[in-house]
Order: structure tokens, then C-alpha cells, then sequence
């Protein structure tokens, strides 16, 4: 079957088979898929939902960044940024509103949609997608209780810092000198809108982790020199 496939839906069928829920789901099986699903394309900027959307369906990202951001008080708090693979809007599928949220495309992206109704039939048919979703469910919400944790308790330095062992996880990648670097370049505004201050705090909280030996900044780019400084930064609630 899979030698069957045109070039397009090859790579079409490749790019689900990224999805965290989908991992069990045969070649077969997510060709069908493939067909069912709504195909979104957004350029950077782009929006896929905001407050005034009614949001009942499951966005699977299958190429480039999303964050999903709300705003307070005339600043915007992003709640994630998710990559390729992750899946997002779940948390409308509970039945329970989740109000003043947008999700902006931070790059060119490729977005699979699939409605209520089609992941319902899907998890009575694959019971192990069902076990995924909630899985995925219960990562997200211990995500926003650990990010709402560090905004509530922690100063800036350690916000930060945790951050950045939450990117390590997600993305670091081993550099020279046993060095590791977060592949991303995120902007200060951008960090700032994840631990909640703006552009200049995060500017100085920089300096502070610099200071202490954990990380480097070049071109824009984070480089972990100590693991286990930033680390500990991370659990303080004063990194000075």
C-alpha cells in the first residue's frame, strides 16, 4: 500500500504519522485517515482560532510552530508553544468552554482538523487513540499548572530558567563543547509573553543566569553551559 502512494500523499501521510495520538495507527490506516481530515495551511502571523471561534475540533500540528496565547490586561500570556507532532484544542472536547484563546502560527504551518464527531468514531474504532488523546490532555494541563506555579512563586531569573529546562526537554540538542543549545532563536518578547513580563525583564534575567554560569546567549540562541546551575536556579524563588 505504502509503495502504491503518490509522492504527495506519501509525504502527506508521513507528516500524521508525526502525531503524538496517532503513533499506533498503521500506514493503512492513516491513509484513510488522510482523506478524512481537514488540511490547514498557515502562514506566520496566522491565526486558527481566537475568542469569538467556537472551538470543537482536535488541530493536530504537522509542520512548524503554533502557540496558544490569551490576554490579560492588555499583555498576552502564551500558555505553549507546540511543535510538530503535538496536538492542540483539546481541552474544547471536554465540553467545557475555554474562553479568550488564540492559536497564532509563529511560522509557516501545516494543520490537520478533525471534528468532534470524527475523533469520536475514530476512539471507539482505535481505543488506543482515546488513551493518547487523554494522555495528551492530562500533559497540557499539568504544563499550565506548572507554568501558573512559576508566574505565582517564582522571580523572573527562576521563571526563566525553568523555561529554558522545559525547552531542553522539548528541543535541546547536544552542541560542542558538551554544551546544549536550544535550536530555536526565540525573541525576549516572545519568552517574556511565556513567563509573563515583558521584553526588558527577560533582558535582565539573561544577565543574572549568565552571571551564574548556566547559560550563554549567541545570535540569539540559548546555549545551557550548566545543566544542573540552571536546574537549581529553576526551583528557587530568588535566582540572584
Amino acid at each position: 500500500m505504502f509503495r502504491r502512494m503518490t509522492r504527495e500523499l506519501r509525504e502527506r501521510v508521513k507528516l500524521l504519522s508525526l502525531v503524538s495520538i496517532f503513533e499506533s495507527l498503521s500506514w493503512e490506516e492513516l491513509e484513510i485517515l488522510d482523506g478524512q481530515l481537514t488540511k490547514v495551511h498557515c502562514e506566520k502571523g496566522e491565526y486558527l482560532y481566537t475568542p469569538a471561534d467556537r472551538i470543537e475540533k482536535l488541530y493536530m500540528l504537522q509542520k512548524g510552530r503554533v502557540r496558544e496565547y490569551k490576554v490579560i490586561d492588555d499583555r498576552e500570556l502564551t500558555l505553549m508553544v507546540l511543535e510538530t507532532g503535538m496536538v492542540f484544542g483539546e481541552l474544547a472536547l471536554t465540553r467545557q468552554e475555554v474562553r479568550e484563546v488564540y492559536a497564532q502560527a509563529m511560522e509557516p504551518s501545516e494543520v490537520a482538523v478533525m471534528s468532534r464527531d470524527q475523533l469520536e468514531v475514530l476512539m471507539l474504532e482505535k481505543p488506543e487513540v482515546g488513551v493518547k488523546v487523554a494522555h495528551a490532555l492530562s500533559e497540557r494541563l499539568r504544563w499550565y499548572e506548572s507554568r501558573l506555579e512559576d508566574v505565582t512563586l517564582k522571580d523572573v531569573p527562576a521563571r526563566l530558567a525553568s523555561l529554558i529546562v522545559a525547552l531542553i526537554e522539548s528541543e535541546g540538542v547536544v552542541s560542542t563543547h558538551n554544551q546544549i543549545k536550544i535550536p530555536t532563536r526565540y525573541t525576549h518578547r516572545e519568552l517574556g509573553t511565556v513567563i509573563g513580563v515583558k521584553r526588558e525583564a527577560v533582558t535582565r534575567a539573561f544577565a543574572q543566569l549568565q552571571d551564574a554560569g548556566a547559560v550563554e546567549l549567541r545570535r540569539r540562541q540559548i546555549f545551557v553551559v550548566d545543566v544542573e546551575i540552571l536546574r537549581r536556579l529553576a526551583r528557587c524563588s530568588n535566582a540572584s
